[in-house]
């Protein structure tokens, strides 16, 4: 998921994206630590979708604050 289409979420999809995301990196470093996943790659592009998501929820706050 691309910056460009996390900014066109609205907050609650932000949040269920987040928590989503989330359970997807835990999911991925089980199976990395069972050896059970083929492509490791998978868990450093689930945690830059994560950076993304927290950058644009900040982004939102400060936005708000700055009002």
């Amino acid at each position: 998921m691309e910056i460009d289409d996390i900014r066109a979420l609205g907050d609650a999809d932000l949040a269920t994206e987040l928590v989503e995301s989330r359970k997807d990196q835990m999911n991925l470093r089980f199976r990395a630590a069972t050896m059970q996943l083929a492509n490791v790659h998978e868990i450093s592009k689930i945690r830059k979708r994560i950076a993304r998501i927290n950058t644009v929820i900040r982004e939102r706050e400060l936005a708000r604050t700055a009002r």
